[in-house]
């Protein structure tokens, strides 16, 4: 087949309206977020603006795991810097194992354990009591803390806060924490947790309510578990005192694995227990020290019964030394979940994969995927660690997406600190994106987009379908799954195609650079693109993101006559897109013309484009590529008969 260089005839712009059809108008951030740009925290360019700031906090954090009574004790010493302008005489803190309280609002069902405990709460060595609004103390709201305390605190003062708590270890958390067996526990948002004041919002204390997860800031942390002997411990940030509870013979096969590009069996089926896993202790306790920096949150496992796979993948030049850097990589799984012999594998792959697609190197050193059969079916991402499922009866393939998206969270919303209580699919429809991308790499042939695709067209025209800016708790039922993951993924797919490959990737990198460790809002990456690829992208982002207009192409007729053949396309939904028009002629060439998006924008329905008499046209087809998310394809071919 060849491709013809003919030119085609006058676009014609003046063919009468079919029906009236909607513009988009401009986007209009919310007043709270032009305020941040009157005042210098955000940008019109879509950059931190000059003086942008965040809140910072340290945590030290010791805790007491108990197996057999499946609860969680400890005690934190919390310090709050407050980095903003602002005088804060109230603090909010999140106290998600609250979820499982009694009589707690919720959006999903959820196991009754009594929530947490709270034994004593200080603030600058001051005790402190449950008081009412407006008093010293603090008060307890279902997943929500507000503590008030004896003097505000003043920008750039901080104030230190020790808490000690504990609670029954729920069997499962909804679907992202919890304990299966007498051998396996996976501990997350486990401790309470200064909630994020930023510049645009202020205190963000949402509550919890299950299905939409979670918006954190970043800070230090220092925390120690204390567990029976035989129990591994692996954690968000560096382990601190390997000498102290890993043998010498299983220390020296993780060093092996941190420079190996084969995975290393760290613990296979004989090193298991007391002894052979990890040291024996004279207490029958050991406990492992973990240290994180400018991470989010922490999490951590607890296991008896896993084998332990790692090796060492490549992530680019981290540090700007002109030399690749590594990181290591963990699968941690039970015997039966003989899948996740693979997980190491696959777990490089991703890690490797999404540096380079980011073009952000991973920032940490290691990075956990634990099997977690009886907690959860699908995954859950937490800073250096996830939790999946062992996948058994499934396709190699399954584990392996899952793998990848999980390990794609720690760049969103791990790195780029997005709000998921708010919008999910700033991180949920990002990081499908970006596994999708690597799983087409990993599985040479498949197209891994289109089932995303597919999944929101069914969305689509189901005529239930909520706006993907409408905040995550307050979708419509069934709707996360379509407006966090599977649109905004083939929303991205479908920018790609309109900007080309190099400009969509300039934009998309620069988001990732300039929003690292940050906290960018929806309109920080439409301005970002904006500004980088040089386009008002105001109708895109307003047609895909903020309604649930659908976008339906076709050919509406194909007229040969005496001045060469007439080609009618039209624009039945009311996203406005380009038209791209593949036409093979009878002699083989095929012909490629586009009708631009200033045809729609300008109230149009109908565009008219000319082939020039001499040659005849076999085929018409609207996105041969199947780049743009049509919902209707059944109309966007036209064939000779």
């Amino acid at each position: 087949m060849r491709t013809s260089v003919l030119v085609l005839g006058t676009l014609l712009s003046g063919a009468p309206l079919v029906a009236q059809r909607p513009v988009p108008y401009p986007v209009v951030p919310p007043l709270e977020f032009q305020r941040a740009l009157a005042q210098g925290t955000r940008s019109q360019t879509g950059e931190p603006g000059p003086n942008y700031w965040q809140q910072w906090t340290r945590y030290q954090i010791r805790a007491s795991l108990a197996p057999d009574t499946k609860r969680l004790s400890g005690h934190e010493r919390v310090v709050y810097y407050n980095r903003s302008p602002d005088t804060l005489g109230i603090l909010y803190l999140h106290l998600y194992q609250n979820l499982h309280a009694p009589g707690v609002p919720r959006n999903e069902a959820a196991e009754i354990t009594g929530g947490v405990q709270l034994e004593s709460v200080a603030a600058n060595g001051q005790s402190w009591a449950p008081a009412p609004p407006g008093r010293p103390g603090y008060r307890v709201d279902g997943t929500v803390m507000r503590l008030t305390p004896a003097r505000p605190v003043a920008p750039k003062d901080s104030i230190v806060l020790e808490i000690t708590w504990g609670f029954p270890i729920p069997q499962q958390s909804a679907g992202r924490m919890g304990w299966n067996g007498d051998n396996l526990f996976f501990i997350a948002y486990w401790y309470p947790r200064v909630a994020v004041y930023d510049d645009v919002v202020g205190w963000q204390a949402d509550p919890y309510l299950s299905s939409a997860e979670f918006y954190d800031g970043f800070g230090d942390y220092d925390f120690a578990v204390d567990v029976p002997e035989g129990w591994v411990v692996l954690g968000t940030g560096e382990l601190q005192n390997p000498a102290e509870v890993l043998p010498d013979a299983v220390a020296d096969r993780l060093r092996h694995a941190e420079q190996s590009d084969q995975v290393v069996s760290i613990l296979g089926p004989g090193d298991l227990g007391p002894g052979q896993a990890t040291r024996i202790s004279p207490t029958g306790r050991l406990t492992w020290r973990y240290r994180a920096q400018r991470v989010r949150d922490v999490a951590f496992s607890a296991t008896s019964a896993s084998l332990w796979d790692a090796a060492r993948t490549p992530v680019g030049d981290r540090d700007g030394d002109g030399t690749a850097d590594y990181a290591r990589v963990d699968a941690l799984y039970r015997a039966p979940a003989t899948p996740w012999k693979s997980a190491a594998r696959y777990a490089q792959h991703a890690i490797s994969h999404h540096s380079r697609y980011t073009a952000l190197p991973y920032a940490w050193s290691h990075m956990s995927a634990v099997e977690g059969a009886g907690i959860i079916g699908g995954g859950m991402e937490f800073p250096m660690m996830t939790l999946i499922g062992d996948y058994r009866g499934r396709s190699d393939s399954a584990l392996y997406y899952v793998v990848s998206h999980e390990l794609a969270h720690m760049w969103v919303p791990m790195m780029v600190g997005t709000d998921e209580r708010r919008y999910g699919w700033m991180d949920e429809g990002t990081t499908t994106f970006n596994e999708n991308h690597a799983s087409s790499e990993f599985f040479p042939g498949r197209n891994a987009d289109r089932g995303d695709q597919n999944s929101y067209i069914a969305a689509a025209k189901s005529g239930y379908e909520s706006e993907m800016m409408r905040w995550t708790d307050y979708l419509y039922p069934g709707q996360n799954g379509n407006a966090s993951y599977s649109k905004p993924a083939t929303v991205l797919v479908a920018l790609r195609s309109l900007l080309g490959d190099t400009l969509f990737l300039r934009a998309y990198h620069a988001y990732f650079r300039r929003w690292a460790f940050k906290h960018p809002k929806p309109w920080d990456f439409f301005n970002t693109f904006n500004q980088v690829t040089g386009r008002n992208l105001d109708w895109f982002w307003r047609s895909w993101y903020y309604e649930t207009w659908t976008l339906d192409q076709a050919v509406a007729s194909v007229t040969p006559g005496n001045d060469g053949t007439r080609i009618v396309v039209e624009d039945r939904g009311w996203v406005p897109m380009p038209v791209r028009l593949t036409m093979t002629l009878a002699n083989g060439e095929v012909v490629r013309q586009e009708v631009p998006v200033d045809q729609w924008l300008k109230g149009a329905r109908t565009a008219e484009v000319r082939v020039p008499r001499g040659h005849a046209v076999t085929r018409v087809e609207i996105d041969a590529e199947g780049a743009f998310p049509d919902v209707n394809r059944d109309n966007n071919v036209w064939t000779a008969r």
